[in-house]
């Protein structure tokens, strides 16, 4: 199966992982558990009977929510979505080069899609941030803004800049493949801490737990809040499922720009690991990172 992209391209998602991950997770899966689920990409890349989606990010199961309900009938959120871009003034090069696309491109090289939403994309924040119930409004300050990231202050607004992206076939392809999921699939979503959610499971033969938590060692807007107390007491709740008999996987990161995570380089010896190829590079840095990430798991399945 080709991996599949969520489209809320969450940042260190594991869409190019899956490939790898997918050698090692059970062969039959009942439930998928999607602890810390993020965009989703892992539920997307994996067969299961059934989904359970959650997260402590609010703004994530809200956008989850919505495009599980809106994107069943793709082409009506398709028009509702081109309609809003035209109504902002966005570009939109699936569907159209912007009259000033070249003059900009060879103006700004690196950031010309940037350049000519701005204006439009300020619009669209401001009015998202008058009223924040506005779900379509928010998915498509996702879709334009930088790094497809979302962004809260402490005031609660959403203060993310303009990215260097538009809405482009990319976006649309993701949105089909997650659409075609919803449809067959109805993951149920949740919005709960991570030891509240699994503690509280009804947990039958073939279940899989699936934890891709935020990284203690690096630095991300995901990862704000992570401290060692939530890293030794997500251990903690993993030791329980394997107290339980339910299966389960972790992705987590060893090694990263010379810091060490020996919280759990100590506690992970006592299961299977499995070192995972993950050069991640941005159009920022693009020299390979000392990273060294590993999958640990209580299932006896070997690459």
């Amino acid at each position: 199966m080709d991996k599949v992209r969520s489209p809320l391209f969450y940042v260190g998602d594991k869409y190019k992982l899956m490939p790898q991950l997918s050698t090692v997770f059970p062969t039959e899966i009942n439930t998928f558990y999607d602890v810390f689920v993020g965009g989703g990409s892992a539920s997307l890349n994996t067969q299961a009977q059934h989904y359970q989606f959650n997260d402590f990010d609010s703004n994530i199961m809200a956008l989850h929510e919505y495009l599980l309900e809106h994107t069943q009938d793709l082409d009506a959120f398709l028009a509702d979505m081109y309609e809003r871009i035209d109504k902002y003034g966005l570009t939109h090069s699936e569907v159209r080069d912007h009259p000033q696309l070249a003059e900009f491109k060879a103006q700004y090289k690196k950031t010309y899609f940037a350049k000519l939403n701005k204006d439009s994309y300020m619009q669209l924040r401001d009015e998202y941030n008058q009223d924040q119930s506005q779900m379509a409004l928010l998915f498509l300050l996702l879709v334009y803004g930088f790094n497809h990231m979302t962004r809260f202050n402490a005031s609660g607004l959403f203060n993310l800049p303009v990215g260097n992206v538009d809405w482009n076939k990319n976006v649309t392809r993701a949105l089909k493949h997650y659409g075609d999921f919803a449809t067959i699939n109805q993951p149920q979503l949740f919005n709960e801490d991570f030891e509240e959610f699994i503690k509280s499971r009804d947990y039958q033969p073939g279940d899989f737990v699936y934890l891709d938590p935020p990284y203690l060692i690096t630095a991300s807007e995901y990862n704000k809040g992570w401290g060692e107390e939530e890293e030794l007491r997500l251990y903690a709740t993993i030791d329980w499922l394997t107290n339980q008999g339910v299966q389960w996987g972790l992705s987590n990161v060893v090694d990263h720009k010379g810091r060490h995570n020996d919280i759990l380089n100590s506690w992970m010896v006592q299961y299977d690991v499995h070192e995972i190829s993950s050069n991640y590079i941005s159009r920022f840095d693009n020299t390979i990172k000392d990273s060294k990430e590993v999958y640990v798991t209580n299932v006896s399945t070997k690459i």
